[in-house]
């Protein structure tokens, strides 16, 4: 954070802001409810929300393009062109961002003809005359030139809360010369991302060296007979071109704008933003926002800390039409979790709290029956408590509601109570109505549909290193945040059942989902037993694997290196060994796994590197890790199985994620021989649809050959080998059986030759000649995909 003073002014690059924001979020895009993509109004919203936050400016602009030619263009037509076009989705969001500027009172400013940085550049000067500090929010280098004592660089890197804040001092030791002298190294190496040429053949470690011995560019050129080496032939051919490039790279301080301190002063319309990231469902920005002033709300919140309001509590509860429940408790992991109370509804604005560690309990009331938790007695307040709450918990004839009823449901099942009645579910009834969405935490969901703020879990039991759990935080506290949830989970029950009869989409939910949730919940509960011996032995082969593989690593790059580090990495294979530079990132070459595989082609150091990572991974994700997660009371691991996370509507696992165990290479595939039948004499039973989504295909496109494999109950993928390999089908060995089986389902899926060629290795010719055998031997498919995408 900034060392505050009462003239601080903040100018954000825009521009550049939203094309941060929009690619931040390209593997996963942000959808809202209506399928727009948001991804960079709401990195762009968050980011500038996250500066004010820990910044707290007193006066800020934000500048963007226009898009006009600049007078850039106009002297150089070739300005920028080497730029792809802005991507077609990002485009579409612009209006909606621009809108929500306006909306939050903050100023914006653009000019056609000029860019962001020279609108920025010019006011930067004229605050700066008038005695203002200046912050220019940016990561372009370009911007060194106009720092001075009362001009810095705020540069995010990866956030507001680690900026790195540059001067005169700071401009010099990133990029090797003082801020004054920027333009002139700029001149001389270029700037490929904005096509500026510079001059052919020096760089940047070369512009550096010559602007630092000359002290300027007019004076390298005046004394071009001094300069060593190569550069003096570069600079005597590139001279007209080192001139003009400087005219393209220096940023103008005297656009016609003018510096009005009061247009720029801090002064957010939260009322307003309130509203428009409510529609646009940014729920999560709201905390930056001022509470909004809401007229007092009738809500009834009562903690039940006796017996004799404990009787009064059974009574309400057991004659309830519908009853909503939550559990508090010590861990967000169930199987861990330890009971510290338990909230209910049945009306709207009304809810009781019981809390099982501050409950007086007389000597005379004996619990009708002990309760454990995990093979130990639980304190008797909880076995009270939960004597006189079972028969109602366990009552299938009263209907129940929850948000993510499943951790509650294997919560009680900790101590022996197996819920009954859930009929309604907040939190996949959410999902349902909008599967793309970010999240469905009842916060969200309360401030979406209720309008309600709720207290953040955060303000009670804090975060990062210093979070407690909620047994220790006060009771009063908790009581009101517990009340807060049952009753908020009442009231979206009511406003979502009518959503969820409106969609159509009642017996999805009532025959399918919610039924699914006792069935996970029970899945959860018996976990999966670990072979601990196997896996230990494992890890020490993969330990003994990898050290084999580094001395081979070692022998061929001809020197003892740090095989995880990309920068040394990247020195081995690009300069020592000289392959080719297959892409660039920000620190340099890249060497990800998609670059080693195509540098597999012109040297045996790319495989090796690769087989070492394999190792490596598993050892850490699994051998290593699979151990950590066993539950010290089940002696067996419990993964999460999510109903609201994939978009497409199929289960996923979580902590640890048991869909993902590796089985393609050999070694992966032994790491599912470590899950183990739980009980002496059992078995493991897999069971599986046959090909489900190639009958269906058989179905709809009524291929004959296809729907004739079926019939005979052939192995499809070796039928299919057969064919575009052109080999009698029991000749088919493995490795084009699995050939097959990639085409089969990666060609109904849009999979073309360039997929298919990286994920079978194989050069693009031959993928498209298995891809046009496929088709050859099933044409009726390729009709169905043409015609379908046709359709589409």
């Amino acid at each position: 954070m900034t060392e505050k003073t009462s003239k601080r002014l903040f100018l954000i690059d825009g521009t550049a802001l939203a094309y941060r924001s929009h690619f931040a979020f390209q593997s996963r895009p942000l959808t809202d409810s209506k399928g727009r993509n948001i991804s960079a109004v709401f990195g762009f919203m968050n980011t500038l929300f996250s500066i004010i936050s820990h910044e707290q400016p007193e006066y800020l602009g934000i500048a963007f393009d226009t898009k006009a030619p600049t007078f850039r263009h106009r002297i150089y037509p070739e300005y920028k062109a080497t730029r792809q076009k802005m991507p077609e989705d990002m485009a579409d969001q612009l209006p909606i961002l621009q809108e929500t500027i306006q909306t939050s009172g903050l100023t914006a400013i653009e000019m056609e003809g000029y860019e962001a940085d020279d609108l920025m550049g010019t006011i930067a000067v004229k605050a700066a005359e008038e005695g203002y500090e200046v912050y220019l929010v940016t990561g372009d280098k370009d911007f060194f030139q106009l720092v001075n004592d009362k001009i810095l660089v705020y540069n995010l890197r990866k956030s507001a809360a680690d900026p790195e804040i540059m001067g005169s001092i700071e401009v010099k030791e990133k990029f090797g010369v003082l801020p004054e002298k920027v333009i002139d190294t700029l001149a001389l190496m270029g700037d490929s991302s904005d096509n500026v040429p510079g001059v052919r053949g020096i760089g940047p470690k070369g512009a550096v060296e010559i602007i630092n011995q000359f002290g300027s560019l007019d004076e390298a050129l005046n004394r071009m007979g001094e300069i060593k080496g190569a550069n003096r032939k570069k600079l005597e051919e590139g001279r007209e071109s080192a001139l003009f490039s400087r005219q393209l790279v220096t940023i103008k301080t005297d656009c016609p704008v003018d510096f009005d301190s009061s247009r720029y002063k801090l002064k957010l319309n939260d009322a307003g933003l309130r509203e428009k990231f409510r529609e646009l469902e940014f729920h999560s920005l709201l905390r930056y926002l001022k509470e909004e002033e809401k007229p007092a709300q009738k809500a009834e919140y009562h903690t039940v800390s006796t017996s004799e309001e404990l009787d009064k509590l059974i009574k309400i509860i057991g004659n309830a039409g519908l009853l909503s429940f939550d559990t508090e408790t010590t861990s967000e992991e169930p199987m861990l979790a330890e009971l510290v109370g338990l909230s209910f509804s049945v009306k709207v604005g009304e809810a009781y709290y019981i809390p099982v560690n501050a409950f007086e309990l007389t000597d005379k009331e004996i619990p009708l029956s002990e309760f454990s938790w995990f093979g130990g007695k639980a304190h008797r307040e909880t076995s009270y408590i939960l004597s006189k709450l079972q028969p109602i918990l366990e009552n299938s004839h009263i209907p129940k509601c929850a948000q993510n009823g499943k951790y509650d449901i294997n919560v009680l099942s900790n101590y022996g109570i197996e819920v009954q009645g859930l009929v309604f579910d907040t939190m996949v009834a959410a999902y349902l109505l909008n599967p793309g969405s970010r999240g469905y935490n009842l916060d969200a969901l309360s401030e979406k549909y209720l309008r309600i703020t709720k207290i953040p879990t955060s303000d009670l039991i804090g975060s990062g290193a210093k979070q407690i759990t909620m047994d220790q935080v006060e009771v009063a506290k908790v009581s009101l945040y517990a009340c807060e949830d049952a009753d908020c989970a009442f009231r979206l029950t009511g406003l979502l059942r009518k959503e969820i009869k409106s969609a159509e989409l009642e017996e999805l939910n009532e025959k399918v989902e919610i039924p699914l949730i006792p069935v996970l919940a029970h899945m959860e509960r018996n976990g999966v037993a670990l072979d601990k011996a196997f896996l230990r032995n494992m890890s020490m082969e993969l330990e003994e694997g990898m050290i084999l593989k580094e001395r081979e690593i070692y022998r061929h790059a001809g020197m003892e290196f740090n095989i995880n580090s990309p920068k040394q990495l990247s020195e081995i294979l690009f300069d020592k060994l000289n392959l080719p530079v297959i892409r660039k990132t920000k620190t340099g070459p890249s060497t990800d796994i998609q670059v080693l595989n195509k540098l597999k082609a012109y040297d045996p150091l790319p495989a090796l590197i690769l087989e070492y990572r394999s190792l490596a991974k598993l050892k850490s994700t699994y051998t290593d890790a699979l151990p950590e997660l066993i539950n010290p009371h089940t002696g067996r691991v419990h993964t999460s199985y999510n109903q609201t996370i994939a978009a497409t509507g199929r289960l996923s696992s979580s902590n640890p994620n048991l869909q993902n165990i590796p089985i393609r290479t050999e070694m992966g595939g032994q790491i599912r021989k470590a899950f183990i039948p739980g009980n002496e004499g059992w078995k493991i039973l897999s069971a599986d649809y046959s090909q489900i989504e190639l009958r269906i295909l058989a179905h709809i496109s009524g291929d004959p050959g296809l729907l004739e494999s079926f019939r005979k109950g052939e192995d499809i993928h070796r039928r299919t080998a057969s064919l575009i390999f052109n080999t009698p089908i029991e000749l088919v060995e493995s490795d084009m059986r699995r050939a097959a089986k990639e085409v089969n389902f990666g060609v109904i899926y849009g999979m073309r030759d360039f997929g298919l060629s990286e994920r079978l290795g194989i050069p693009r010719k031959r993928a498209k000649e298995f891809i046009d055998s496929y088709f050859q031997s099933y044409p009726r498919i390729s009709s169905y995909v043409e015609s379908t995408i046709e359709k589409a």
